[in-house]
């Protein structure tokens, strides 16, 4: 019987193998970098048939928000030979469905994590064997530059190579067309085809990019100061008498932004801020921070050291490819972390005085996205500004300012909850250093009044009533289990529950199947997109909640608008736990109120 076990187990170990045999062969004929090559040759030497399994079989999928994921040898991850096939099969597509926008050429940026600057290249080549011209970032990039090259150049498309706030070990591709928003459905699933057919490496796809009549090695260069100057123009145009702010620390959290920002900051005759020596210049390793995005907790604890010492009460951050913007006050001694929706209101606040002193001829239009705050659109209201709520996402924000735009109406500002701010004067997508600028301008005038942010924040609490917000999420192992999630809940009671927890359910809706009770017909009025899950709740106590999966992490995010922790224990108890007990989640979460809330 022992003996006859090892004999069973190679038997197995052989038949599995067979079925990943040939994914093996095809990543060793097509991948010529060594590293990866290597990975997947050792992986084949050990019989690791589910890792190979995992990262053969299966394909890193690209959808809306392009590519993103672990760097490592595999069709599923990011590495040489995916970049190369998502770029063959990019450029293939603007060449038959674009043809004539194609000689606009395409705008490659990227930022300054491992592999960036050679997954650029190797993505600058495939468009060159088409002969679509190549506006190439040869340095270190941040990532509003691409959407604002895209229009500032006329280029047909735009490619940022960065996995923006997500882990060392993570990298991306970020796609934008002609008119500087990001791809939206359905052009996503039509790359997509494009790319399964444009597998196979192109002659000349590895070669070192080589110069040429169609390559414009220059162009960061000649993009970033009149990226500079469009932020410092719309900057300047929101105040009557500008004005240098208070004093503060700056951290780019190890990103390019420190490359931009305080050069930035000089040159318009900001001096009094001290940047965070630690966390200044760009290092892929992110080393001090656990977690490379402002909004996790911890991420400004050495921003907040910094400040300490310096004696200084305004911390201003980036996450590391600066499209995301981040502060926080010294509030009576504590540190107080401004919210997304805080920010976005804050940002809204200042800009809509400056539309009074204006008057602009063209109606005006602003949004947010459906899980952030409603605070904005009593603001609009009141201000005789029209609200259009977008689903999540500035693919989603981007694209609808243009289409106001068409209509005649000025856009002036978008945001949403996660620290992402647009202001499409400058371009469309979020946009961290102009926020960042207008933040400044906007402290500066309210300082004049006495007040600073943190007051600024009260006060239009009070005039506009308080709204809160609670955010979390879970580390899903995968995105099936995160997939598994939802269809639990679906498949559940939930149509039919008349409650949850406590909480008595006044309305729902499910973006991803395209339903909403509340509305006669049951369609949402917002557009469905099968290709995200989120799931929105509106109960009795003023809370709204969603739940949904993040389009760029392995995340599933839960928001309480209006907040109620036990709206979020109740989901924990009824809906996660039950179907998704391997998920993990932080037991700490900041509120709005700058607090820590413990769940049990």
């Amino acid at each position: 019987m022992d003996e006859r076990r090892p004999h069973h187990t190679i038997l197995f170990n052989k038949r599995t193998m067979d079925s990943v045999s040939s994914s093996i062969h095809q990543w060793l004929e097509w991948d010529q970098d060594p590293i990866t090559r290597d990975e997947i040759s050792q992986l084949r030497d050990a019989a690791a048939v589910d890792e190979l399994t995992q990262r053969l079989q299966k394909r890193i999928q690209f959808g809306t928000a392009g590519l993103r994921g672990r760097m490592a040898a595999g069709f599923s991850c990011m590495n040489c030979l995916t970049v190369i096939q998502a770029s063959q099969g990019l450029a293939k597509y603007l060449k038959t469905k674009h043809a004539n926008y194609a000689s606009g050429g395409v705008v490659i940026g990227h930022d300054a994590r491992y592999n960036s600057a050679k997954f650029a290249a190797l993505a600058a080549n495939a468009f060159l064997a088409l002969d679509i011209p190549v506006w190439f970032y040869s340095s270190s990039s941040i990532t509003p530059t691409v959407p604002f090259g895209v229009t500032h150049l006329h280029a047909v498309a735009g490619i940022m190579i960065t996995a923006s706030h997500n882990p060392a070990q993570d990298n991306g591709y970020k796609v934008y067309f002609k008119n500087g928003a990001q791809i939206n459905t359905p052009m996503d699933v039509e790359i997509a085809q494009s790319i399964e057919e444009n597998l196979a490496p192109w002659p000349g796809a590895w070669k070192d990019l080589q110069p040429s009549k169609s390559l414009h090695e220059d162009a960061y260069q000649k993009v970033l100061p009149q990226y500079i100057k469009a932020v410092w123009d719309y900057t300047e145009s929101t105040t009557i008498a500008w004005k240098p702010p208070k004093p503060f620390v700056y951290t780019p959290l190890h990103g390019v932004g420190g490359l931009v920002f305080p050069t930035l900051c000089s040159s318009v005759g900001i001096s009094d801020f001290t940047p965070v020596a630690e966390q200044v210049k760009p290092n892929p390793d992110f080393p001090t921070v656990s977690f490379p995005n402002p909004e996790e907790v911890g991420a400004l604890d050495l921003a907040m050291q910094t400040a300490d010492r310096e004696g200084k009460s305004i911390i201003i951050a980036h996450d590391p490819d600066a499209d995301r913007f981040a502060a926080a006050e010294k509030v009576t001694g504590s540190w107080f972390t401004f919210t997304g929706n805080h920010i976005g209101v804050l940002l809204a606040s200042y800009l809509f005085e400056s539309l009074s002193r204006t008057k602009k001829t063209s109606p005006v239009a602003v949004l947010n996205s459906a899980v952030s705050t409603g605070m904005l659109e009593k603001m609009a209201d009141a201000n005789d500004i029209r609200f259009q709520e977008a689903l999540t996402g500035f693919k989603w924000m981007g694209n609808i300012a243009r289409n106001l735009e068409a209509e005649g109406y000025y856009v002036p500002f978008a945001f949403e909850e996660a620290l992402g701010y647009m202001f499409p004067d400058v371009c469309y997508d979020k946009d961290g250093i102009t926020a960042a600028m207008v933040f400044l301008s906007a402290q500066a005038t309210w300082q004049s009044q006495g007040l600073t942010p943190y007051t600024k924040l009260q006060q239009l609490f009070k005039e506009y009533g308080h709204f809160e917000t609670l955010n979390n999420y879970f580390r899903s192992p995968s995105p099936d289990v995160s997939m598994h999630l939802f269809q639990a809940i679906r498949g559940g009671s939930f149509r039919t529950a008349k409650s949850l927890g406590s909480f008595k359910i006044l309305r729902w809706r499910d973006m991803t199947e395209g339903y909403d009770s509340g509305t006669e017909d049951q369609k949402p009025t917002l557009p469905e997109d099968k290709s995200s899950q989120m799931l929105t709740l509106w109960l009795d106590r003023d809370v709204r909640f969603t739940i949904r999966a993040s389009g760029t992490e392995p995340k599933v995010k839960y928001e309480a608008v209006e907040a109620v922790c036990d709206a979020l224990l109740a989901v924990l108890t009824e809906w996660v736990q039950p179907f998704a007990p391997t998920m993990t989640y932080s037991k700490q979460m900041p509120t709005s109120s700058g607090h820590i809330f413990n769940l049990p």
